[in-house]
């Protein structure tokens, strides 16, 4: 396990983020690109209205250039740049629509399924031509099912469930910064516990791209990420999952990207069969937030959250059979 080579990526990626802040943040400002706030969700966030977005792009820059530098080059090393960087360019798509052509739902529905699918179609040929096992591991326990070509249904299922999880983690300054730094610090130790060298390298690229970003991010924010850096936060997380064999241990790591996007989900479910709502505003961090929480305590406890779902989900790491 080459921990020298991971720790050097994430200080590399570190470092790259925070000197992208400066000459990328400016000119987000100087092209207009200013985040548009709903006038639906809480008042506070109104004053945010104009701060400069698409910085997902300082993310997926440092991220990749680190990854270029440490990483060995072969099918991992594709599979993890085709998942982050194809969903960073989707929501790059969505973010550009929505804020340089006025456009306020960016790209449709239909048009972001399908550069979703596109991406995760990618993605399972790779892993097939890797000949990646298609068995997957139940967490705590050494029991394990090959699903055969049903695998590749499970990898879009995951890609769409990751990414859009994530996405609805981006709400609060800091809050995915902090909370995707967990996660793939969790699974660059799982990766490095499974002598999956590029997958690691790769998870500590994401942890130091993250908290160079988080730097400008944190509240008061002077750049938001969009959807270019929270769909590729998903797209690569699901990666490292496939690619490490703990599709399922994704539920626990990221458990908190799994109880936002649940939120949505039974708040939405609530009020299309009862009409009423079960939150005051879901995702559930603006729930906490119209509950009277300020905005910093919300993102903190949902940080340390996170890191108790990290360690558990290494702790039952811990219980994995090998596949």
């Amino acid at each position: 396990m080459d921990y020298a080579s991971t720790l050097w990526t994430l200080g590399v990626s570190f470092l790259l983020a925070v000197l992208l802040g400066p000459l990328c943040i400016p000119m987000l400002r100087r092209l207009k690109f200013g985040q548009q706030v709903r006038d639906d969700g809480p008042q506070s966030h109104l004053k945010k209205t104009g701060t400069p977005t698409m910085g997902g792009i300082i993310i997926l820059l440092a991220m990749t250039v680190a990854f270029l530098k440490f990483s060995d080059r072969g099918w991992p090393f594709w599979a993890l740049l085709v998942a982050s960087l194809g969903f960073g360019l989707v929501g790059f798509l969505d973010d550009f629509i929505k804020i340089a052509m006025k456009r306020s739902l960016g790209l449709t529905a239909k048009q972001k399924l399908f550069g979703q699918l596109v991406v995760s179609i990618a993605f399972c040929f790779i892993i097939h031509r890797m000949d990646l096992s298609t068995a997957v591991g139940v967490p705590g326990t050494n029991w394990s099912l090959d699903l055969g070509w049903a695998y590749y249904i499970l990898v879009v299922i995951i890609f769409f469930a990751a990414t859009n999880a994530v996405n609805f983690t981006d709400g609060l300054d800091g809050l995915l910064s902090g909370t995707s730094a967990l996660a793939f610090g969790a699974f660059a130790i799982v990766a490095l516990e499974a002598t999956q060298q590029q997958s690691a390298i790769f998870s500590a690229a994401v942890v130091g791209s993250v908290l160079g970003f988080l730097v400008y991010n944190a509240h008061p924010a002077k750049v938001f990420m969009g959807d270019s850096g929270s769909l590729g936060l998903g797209g690569g997380i699901g990666a490292v999952a496939i690619l490490t064999k703990t599709e399922l241990l994704l539920i626990v790591i990221g458990g908190v990207f799994v109880l936002e996007m649940l939120s949505v989900i039974i708040q939405v479910g609530s009020f299309k069969t009862r009409g009423k709502r079960v939150f005051k505003m879901s995702p559930i961090h603006h729930h906490f937030e119209l509950t009277g929480w300020s905005e910093w305590r919300v993102v903190t406890t949902f940080w340390l959250a996170g890191l108790v779902f990290a360690a558990i989900g290494l702790i039952l790491y811990k219980g994995i059979g090998n596949l």
